[in-house]
């Protein structure tokens, strides 16, 4: 292990370069790397998935913490400097070559684990919306610890009432504690990204009891999707929806970004 390469080296010698079509951009940073796989706590021994590891910059910092790593990778090039990685760290490292919006991660994993990931930035949001999904709470991941651009780790993060609020806060924080856990400087990747960035880390909580996931998502996406107009207004195309802002007692007038958490729960198990 204390004889891996530098990744610049790893990088020149497999001829790689970050892919813009693949939403790339390369961390060599070890420091940075190790303190970014230290944020979801002890792995020693974990199961963790990661999502687009690139040339194993990432990967590398999780199996030298002593996870157990998937790594899905879509891009074939970075394949043979993983299978180095892996020979270097027997029986901690699979690799699955492929497209990760088209796996089960669950099943893939067969066993709870965690998500570390400097996630694509085309992919991201849609994978994160996805992990925070479903009918079925707890979920089979333990936390995610993501990396975002920074402006949508902070619409993760926001609070009621703020610009950055919106579904994608109502989603994250209903169920699960968000937080923003590093900010990472654009300078730190190869190439330098034209915004900064930022790492969120989300665990599960006790998922409120009476709603339905399915209905709260709709909910959301239909109070924002038309976020500058009052509930009335964003809300009628939802059936039922007047009718719970009623039973819930909140005004018609307000718009959505002034909603809590709580008060979209309220209306989702009303709905629900």
């Amino acid at each position: 292990m204390s004889e891996l390469p530098p990744l610049r080296e790893v990088i020149a010698a497999h001829g790689l370069s970050a892919s813009k079509a693949l939403g790339q951009n390369f961390l060599f940073d070890e420091q940075l790397l190790s303190r970014i796989a230290a944020i979801p706590g002890d792995l020693s021994g974990k199961a963790v998935l990661e999502i687009g590891p690139g040339p194993g910059g990432l990967t590398r910092a999780l199996l030298r913490a002593g996870a157990r790593v998937t790594a899905i990778e879509r891009d074939a090039r970075c394949i043979p400097a993983l299978a180095e990685l892996s020979a270097a760290f027997p029986g901690q490292l699979r690799v699955i070559e492929g497209d990760a919006l088209a796996e089960d991660h669950a099943t893939v994993l067969g066993e709870p684990f965690h998500v570390v990931a400097n996630l694509p930035y085309n992919i991201g949001t849609l994978l994160f919306t996805r992990w925070l999904g479903g009918e079925t709470w707890p979920p089979a991941w333990q936390s995610l610890t993501l990396m975002f651009q920074q402006e949508v780790a902070q619409r993760i993060v926001a609070a009621p009432g703020s610009g950055a609020y919106g579904r994608l806060a109502v989603l994250a924080q209903w169920r699960s504690a968000a937080k923003l856990a590093m900010k990472v400087h654009r300078s730190a990747f190869t190439p330098p990204p034209k915004v900064m960035s930022a790492i969120v880390h989300v665990t599960p909580a006790e998922a409120p009891a009476g709603v339905t996931a399915r209905v709260l998502e709709r909910l959301s996406e239909a109070a924002f999707g038309q976020r500058r107009k009052m509930l009335r207004q964003s809300l009628k195309g939802v059936p039922g929806a007047l009718e719970a802002l009623e039973t819930c007692g909140i005004d018609p007038q307000r718009r959505a970004e002034t909603l809590a958490i709580g008060e979209f729960v309220a209306l989702a198990r009303v709905l629900s």
